[in-house]
């Protein structure tokens, strides 16, 4: 194939573009409707205070160069245990893909549609052009974040932040403010570091159904591989991790399952899935994905200075009052209703998985059009282990691909820029083959 069009030009798409430049594809088209090339929404931040959640030393653009970015981070003062500011990743990425743009045309514009036509696919945008290729691959990254259910945002005006990578929701706040935080995770953890380095010295309260917050790292974790055969079942594995955390501790009971993760989610049945997604998913988040051990002394030190409190409860309803919001929740395993005013509402729930759900222009008219399905589980869309579409019937393209977390339903393990970096690889290869 000599020509290739990538859509979504954050993280996921940069890796790609570069990876099929370096296979050999002699044109590549990087589409891409609202961002800076390269950064996407994890390292757009201009924030010194959002840092990687993995050390330089796993976070190479090339997986036959391990240390292209420690050597490049060391240059400008990093080291390869340290976890370095997003936004100077992003800088990197930039960096890799100005290099290979002899061969790369980036688009402006917003895809709409994909159409398979004779020879390939054909990629319509929203202001009418045109883009004939090859191939196509879908790389949206993260898709925006849902909207809880029962909040009448537009009721709430500007107490309401939909999403916090857009605007500076932190600014005409006052000592005395509250914030509230729908959502306990990494998106959380970032707007609470965010607050506190802008100088905010109200109370922040982040609200989840079970109040779960990210671990952080210690600053030194080898990842050692299991030495025995694993269960396949949720109950199982929950064992051997309780049984290793009291042998190796927890961190190295859970780094263990690292490099078989994707094979552990192949293999399980689907009843096995849902199981996991339903009751274990939770804790899995915040006890794998963890944030740097700076970064999880900056959110312990607004813990123990009462500005930051993790809760567990239910939102009973946010409603505008005065300025900002009303919100009435209910503690987890209590009858007790508590009401207090915010300043702001902000919503870091995460981004929606359900492509069905996500009321994105382009994956709705792949559906429409049967070209594309979600996974069994909703978490993603459907692709085979080459990364290929799936149809409505299941038949896989040999035009249209994705990669990244959309591809999560599939590998489980497909956030993470060594995860992409090998699917991106390994696509590129492929396609250029």
């Amino acid at each position: 194939m000599s020509h290739v069009a990538v859509i979504g030009a954050g993280a996921s798409g940069a890796l790609q573009a570069v990876h099929l430049v370096r296979a050999g594809v002699d044109e590549v088209t990087l589409i891409e409707r609202a961002r800076t090339p390269a950064r996407g929404v994890a390292y757009s931040t201009d924030r010194p205070e959002h840092l990687l959640n993995v050390p330089a030393r796993r976070m190479t653009f090339y997986p036959d160069q391990p240390d292209h970015f420690t050597d490049w981070w060391a240059a400008r003062g990093g080291d390869a245990e340290g976890y370095a500011p997003r936004m100077l990743y992003g800088d990197y990425l930039r960096e890799q893909l100005g290099e290979a743009m002899e061969c790369i045309r980036i688009v402006e514009g917003e895809a709409v549609d994909v159409r398979a036509v004779e020879g390939g696919e054909l990629v319509r945008l929203a202001d009418g052009e045109a883009i004939a290729a090859d191939a196509v691959i879908l790389a949206p990254g993260n898709l925006e974040p849902a909207v809880p259910g029962r909040i009448a945002t537009e009721a709430l005006g500007d107490a309401w932040v939909g999403d916090p990578w857009f605007g500076a929701f932190e600014e005409g706040l006052g000592d005395d403010d509250t914030i509230v935080i729908i959502g306990t995770g990494l998106t959380a953890v970032d707007t609470a570091l965010t607050l506190d380095a802008r100088g905010f010295k109200g109370r922040i309260l982040a609200l989840s159904r079970r109040g779960l917050n990210p671990r952080a790292h210690e600053p030194r974790e080898p990842m050692v591989a299991p030495q025995e055969a694993l269960p396949t079942t949720c109950i199982e594995l929950l064992r051997r991790i309780r049984r290793r955390s009291t042998e190796v501790s927890w961190r190295s009971a859970v780094h263990e399952l690292r490099s078989v993760t994707q094979g552990l989610w192949r293999d399980a049945s689907l009843v096995e899935r849902r199981r996991f997604l339903r009751h274990l998913r939770p804790w899995w988040d915040v006890h794998r994905h963890r944030i740097a051990p700076a970064v999880g002394a900056t959110i312990d030190r607004m813990q123990a200075d009462g500005r930051l409190t993790f809760a567990a409860g239910k939102i009973v309803e946010i409603a505008p009052e005065g300025e900002g919001a009303r919100l009435t929740w209910r503690p987890r395993g209590s009858d007790t209703i508590e009401t207090l005013h915010a300043a702001r509402v902000v919503n870091c729930t995460g981004p929606e998985m359900d492509i069905v759900r996500a009321g994105e222009p382009l994956l709705d008219a792949l559906l429409a059009a049967g070209r594309i399905r979600p996974d069994s589980c909703h978490i993603g869309l459907d692709v085979d282990r080459d990364l290929r579409a799936l149809d409505a019937e299941g038949q896989a393209s040999d035009t249209l691909f994705a990669i990244g977390p959309i591809t999560r339903g599939t590998f489980w393990e497909s956030v993470a820029v060594p995860d992409i970096r090998a699917q991106a690889e390994r696509l590129a290869r492929r396609i250029a083959g």
